[in-house]
């Protein structure tokens, strides 16, 4: 397993591979372990740098998060949210064919390890109010600003 340390504009991330892809990018206050890193983890942080540079607004680096089937579809859901804009919790419900699981979505969006590129600071209220964000709702309002869509 491959570990790479980058220090955004929003604080410390740890980017996590294995030989298939990215399987977590999260913010951590501190470096927990010993930064092991690979050509995939260094390629993340250069796409993740361009990305706040305003220079990149869609990721090519493989993916491999870990979760379940719902996950995993809730997920690949949440990367058609295009940069720049914010759907709800029940679009993507509706996106996935399960209408009322919208609380699910939520559920599942709570759980993405890929924040950022996986983009579920893009999910907000259906009423339009910023949402719950695992990265704090200070960084969700910095993510949107940076992409213009607040």
């Amino acid at each position: 397993m491959a570990l790479s340390y980058w220090q955004s504009p929003c604080g410390l991330m740890a980017i996590s591979a294995d030989e298939k892809g990215i399987t977590s990018i999260r913010f951590v206050s501190e470096s927990a372990a010993e930064a092991s890193p690979s050509a995939l983890t260094l390629a993340c942080c250069e796409q993740l740098e361009a990305y706040f540079d305003g220079r990149l607004t869609t990721f090519s680096v493989p993916l491999n998060p870990s979760g379940t089937a719902f996950q995993q579809q809730v997920w690949r859901q949440l990367q058609t949210i295009p940069y720049g804009h914010t759907i709800s919790y029940g679009d993507i419900a509706d996106g996935i064919g399960k209408p009322t699981a919208s609380r699910a979505v939520g559920m599942a969006n709570g759980k993405n390890p890929l924040t950022i590129i996986v983009p579920c600071h893009r999910v907000i209220g259906s009423n339009g109010k910023l949402t719950g964000y695992a990265g704090g709702l200070t960084r969700k309002q910095f993510l949107l600003a940076l992409e213009g869509a607040i």
